[in-house]
């Protein structure tokens, strides 16, 4: 008689499985939060050091963070470069890390960093175009260049931090 299991455990037939074994507990999601808040907050901080180099060449502005305060409305009533960087700030501690999470599997690259570099070059496509603000000649060529590489350098962190927290022996990531 042929065997027409699927090799896959059903823990509904009588095996019980404890919270502690369970992957998607609460306590692992929030966990996973934090890691990812981690990751994001020592990326922003990598990328702002990158900003802050392509300001002093002229190629990128810190005051263009204004721009998010005035997309959701709050200018004249904050400080608006301030506002717009805990915006920015705020970006890259929650949903970037949970879609770097989410897609880290099937990013090119071994490790967690590599992949987070990979990440960080698709998430520039967008900001390279949002942040624009009439860059022209060398400028320019600064401007796309140090904008890239503090992209690269964010998703490197970011997956530098979850490479350290996956190889932790009592980690849930």
């Amino acid at each position: 008689m042929a065997d027409t299991s699927s090799g896959v455990e059903d823990p509904m037939n009588g095996e019980s499985v404890s919270d502690s074994e369970e992957f998607d507990n609460l306590r692992g999601i929030l966990a996973d939060g934090v890691v990812g808040a981690a990751g994001g907050l020592v990326g922003t901080a990598m990328m702002t050091v990158v900003f802050l180099i392509a300001q002093s060449l002229g190629a990128f502005d810190l005051a263009d963070f204004a721009i998010l305060t005035e997309l959701v409305g709050l200018t004249g009533y904050v400080p608006e470069v301030l506002f717009g960087f805990f915006i920015f700030l705020g970006g890259g501690m929650f949903p970037w890390p949970l879609l770097f999470a989410a897609l880290k599997e099937y990013l090119p690259g071994r490790t967690d960093p590599v992949s987070g570099a990979f990440f960080g070059a698709a998430m520039w496509t967008g900001f390279v175009l949002a942040f624009y603000t009439g860059q022209t000649g060398l400028s320019l060529v600064l401007y796309a260049v140090l904008t890239l590489v503090a992209h690269v350098v964010y998703g490197m962190g970011l997956g530098a931090v979850f490479n350290y927290f996956a190889t932790r022996p009592d980690s849930i990531v």
